[in-house]
């Protein structure tokens, strides 16, 4: 039987999504190759995504004892610190290198088809590898003070996931806006400092939610933060009983994730077929 193919009119944009599947082998080399150009020639590999982590967890110890920020009962102040510091390093990693991987891999957009989606996701995951390397810091914490956690810890995943969809909603959303507008790629920089100061990584969010003096519309603005729900979810999941998950702060920062995550798409996919023109 004689082969034969057909070219319609639209056949890319509703074979997109079936596309994304046909192309996984680049989307996993892409990934593999991001993670040896990122520790090429370094003297200790891989092991930088332990480091770089441990140092920012030390140096928020030290500031929290020096300025005596209280502690949940039984709970020690590097298990507190780990339980932000892990989330947050992932988040501001995966949205910072998703925003710039089409710059970055410009001189590939021109050349061939595929699906772009498949730049910006491959960065998540090399981002994932990372994390969950990096998850050794916060297991060996445990083992060091006998901590113990509860059954919440079962629930992780689901707080990893969307932590990875705000990454990736953001990610893609800036690196789309970044083709064309090149002043995107300062402003990122900005973007992870100013969330790290806004989101409980020094803190805990209990201070907020539970204090009588901040009105509610604040505690709700508050709650916007989506790496808000995250952090205080991965605490919940490690700390159990000993700090809160407000439920409704919870809530709203599910919706701004999966808002987030259909709006980059949605921007993505829009303005995707100029790539290769402007770039």
């Amino acid at each position: 039987m004689e082969n034969r193919i057909i070219i319609e009119p639209g056949a890319k944009r509703k074979n997109y999504w079936w596309d994304l599947w046909n192309f996984r082998g680049l989307f996993y080399f892409l990934a593999w190759r991001d993670v040896i150009v990122r520790y090429k020639q370094a003297v200790i590999g891989i092991a930088w995504s332990v480091v770089k982590p441990l140092l920012t967890i030390i140096i928020f110890i030290v500031l929290g004892k020096l300025l005596h920020t209280a502690t949940p009962p039984g709970v020690p102040r590097a298990i507190l610190v780990c339980t932000a510091i892990l989330p947050w390093q992932f988040f501001s990693t995966a949205f910072s290198e998703s925003s710039n991987s089409l710059l970055a891999n410009s001189n590939l957009l021109t050349k061939v088809y595929f699906p772009r989606l498949i730049v910006p996701a491959s960065t998540i995951i090399v981002s994932l590898i990372d994390f969950l390397t990096s998850l050794g810091i916060l297991f060996l914490f445990m083992i060091y003070y006998r901590y113990m956690p509860g059954w919440n810890l079962i629930l992780l995943p689901v707080f990893l996931l969307q932590a990875t969809m705000i990454s990736m909603g953001a990610g893609i959303y800036i690196a789309a806006l970044n083709v064309k507008y090149r002043d995107f790629k300062f402003l990122v920089p900005f973007i992870v400092q100013f969330g790290l100061y806004i989101s409980p990584v020094a803190f805990s969010s209990d201070y907020v939610y539970q204090s009588v003096k901040i009105p509610e519309a604040v505690k709700y603005i508050y709650s916007l933060n989506p790496m808000v729900g995250v952090i205080d979810g991965f605490r919940w999941c490690i700390l159990g009983g000993k700090t809160n998950l407000y439920l409704p702060g919870f809530l709203l920062s599910i919706v701004v994730c999966i808002l987030s995550l259909i709006l980059g798409i949605w921007y993505f996919r829009k303005v995707e077929k100029s790539f290769a023109d402007v770039i």
